[in-house]
């Protein structure tokens, strides 16, 4: 008998269900969907993840070898460095809250060509199994049963018109986020982050460097 899933295993097996999702859409429309391998056009630029996020990437990190972790971290500095001089008091532990939508927008945007440190040379994310929830929404549309539509974020997708006009795909999404929310509170409270805030709210790059911190 199969036990259930614990502790960040939780999030992890919701995770599939988006993955599930993508699946779908592609065996719905076969051929259309470019999204694979090395290809990383929506691996650029900070983006926000969740406190849940950051516990599956510090599980990724302690996987890796010390080279590879040496090298994810240096390219999380840089990219972080860059992110203080702009905000000089954005501090630890890196809440975007703490510095509004606007400024994280202004900052997103100035960075939007630079690579996120997971990203190895080749286009391969170096822990896709455990990315985050935001990378797996992109690449297709998404229709909900109370119906909420997200668009596809494709960043080229206009590059393949059959594929800019794929329908949006059917996803329990208002199921998907009662999970979701009770993830995010057990992961606040294993974590301790930010006052042990649900809605707490970082970047990779922070999550990576901040990782190392007591």
């Amino acid at each position: 008998m199969t036990e259930p899933p614990t502790g960040a295993a939780v999030y992890r097996h919701l995770l599939e269900r988006l993955d599930a999702w993508h699946a779908e859409g592609r065996r719905r429309h076969p051929g259309i969907v470019p999204c694979g391998a090395g290809c990383s056009a929506c691996c650029l630029g900070p983006f926000d993840i969740s406190v849940a996020d950051v516990e599956l990437l510090r599980e990724a990190l302690d996987k890796m070898t010390q080279e590879e972790r040496t090298e994810v971290e240096r390219r999380a500095e840089r990219l972080l460095r860059a992110m203080e001089d702009e905000a000089p008091d954005w501090t630890a532990p890196h809440a975007i809250a703490d510095l509004g939508d606007e400024r994280f927008d202004r900052l997103a945007e100035w960075l939007a060509r630079e690579p996120c440190p997971l990203l190895a040379d080749d286009g391969r994310c170096r822990i896709y199994p455990d990315r985050p929830l935001v990378c797996r929404l992109i690449g297709l549309p998404m229709t909900s049963p109370a119906g909420r539509a997200i668009e596809n974020t494709c960043p080229i997708q206009e590059r393949f018109p059959a594929y800019a006009a794929l329908p949006a795909v059917p996803f329990d999404l208002e199921e998907f986020e009662l999970t979701e929310m009770e993830c995010l509170q057990a992961a606040a409270r294993r974590l301790s982050v930010d006052s042990s805030r649900s809605d707490f709210e970082t970047t990779i790059a922070a999550a990576v460097v901040d990782a190392r911190r007591p």
